[in-house]
């Protein structure tokens, strides 16, 4: 994992250690947003990692989709 994407990485991870316990459970999507952040910045960088983080959690309403949503594969990948 390249530094720049620990870097961006290191909030998320934050965010699970100490806000997320307190909050509970409430995440609609399996893997939760902060792992589908995490994730998408491992496998997009971290401008369009953020970028598809931002989108998953616009999605988190009422009345919103719900269920099994990966991160999408990137085939330029190397």
């Amino acid at each position: 994992m390249k530094i720049i994407n620990k870097i961006f990485i290191f909030p998320v991870k934050l965010y699970q250690w100490i806000l997320s316990p307190l909050l509970g459970k409430n995440c609609r999507f399996e893997p939760t947003c902060s792992h589908y952040m995490i994730q998408a910045i491992d496998e997009w960088g971290p401008i369009k990692g953020i970028w598809l983080g931002i989108k998953r959690i616009g999605k988190c309403h009422p009345w919103g989709p719900h269920g099994h949503d990966p991160v999408p594969k990137n085939t330029n990948k190397k």
